[in-house]
């Protein structure tokens, strides 16, 4: 079975065992507008997807998984064999400032998503990304069973960049929408910064008015989020689902226990 490829802040391959019992036992096509790791997609395996992200390189590297593998996993390989700490700096300075073909792009995001402190994606506000390297002995660079597992997953899958609003015209009734976005800041210095734009309180209350849209249109829809007042106020129509989770990126350490989380279904 594929399995995600990227780390990712927020990804949802240790929450699979809570998340389970709550998916549809049965919809018609797969939406995920905030798709980061795609770890709920490789999991249910959908046969149709829709697959978007206002993250344009992301969308991009899933794309170069899909339809390029082969020749990925190769300079994959050779950006693993040639990786050091100053090396990774050069690679970095080279993905913010060359143009690069599709293929090469997609291996730098992959090589510096593996390399990078916490394997964290965060670009500032000119949208280059600005993360320093991690402290790994021998980071996996290049995993070719997995992407190619990978990649005939995203071959039953569209990608789409845009923004999350989008999937409300795409979507029909009796279609599965899974929405993850940046949880809403629990206090200062949470992780938010996926993109060059933020994701503040009224992009909350915009995902809320997309959710009652989708509900309207008939379509089952799970929106995982912080469980906070105005998570709960935004989504009281709407069965609540508490999830415990560990949160894995906090400037402080002590920040990163057991956190309250929420499922938001409307079936």
């Amino acid at each position: 079975m594929a399995r995600p490829f990227l780390k990712w802040a927020g990804g949802k391959g240790r929450l699979l065992p809570q998340y389970r019992p709550y998916f549809p036992s049965g919809f018609a096509r797969y939406h995920e507008p905030f798709v980061g790791s795609a770890a709920v997609f490789f999991d249910l395996a959908p046969a149709e997807a829709l697959l978007s992200d206002s993250n344009a390189a992301l969308i991009a590297c899933y794309a170069a998984v899909r339809d390029h593998v082969e020749p990925l996993i190769r300079r994959l390989e050779r950006l693993q064999a040639r990786h050091t700490h100053q090396r990774f700096y050069e690679l970095r300075r080279r993905y913010n400032t060359v143009p690069l073909d599709a293929i090469e792009r997609a291996a730098l995001f992959i090589y510096l998503n593996r390399t990078c402190y916490n394997g964290l994606y965060r670009v500032n506000a000119r949208g280059e990304f600005n993360v320093p390297a991690g402290r790994y002995a021998r980071p996996r660079i290049a995993d070719p069973d997995g992407l190619r597992a990978a990649s005939a997953a995203l071959r039953r899958s569209r990608l789409v960049a845009r923004r999350f609003d989008g999937c409300v015209a795409d979507a029909a009734p009796g279609d599965f929408v899974y929405i993850d976005p940046p949880y809403h800041r629990l206090k200062a210095g949470s992780f938010t910064s996926y993109t060059a734009e933020r994701f503040g309180e009224g992009e909350q209350r915009e995902l809320a008015a997309v959710m009652a849209r989708l509900h309207a249109a008939g379509c089952r829809v799970m929106v995982s989020n912080s469980d906070t007042p105005l998570v709960r106020e935004l989504y009281g129509a709407y069965r609540a689902i508490p999830i415990r989770a560990a949160r894995a990126i906090n400037s402080a350490p002590g920040g990163r226990g057991p956190v309250g989380e929420v499922l938001i279904v409307n079936y």
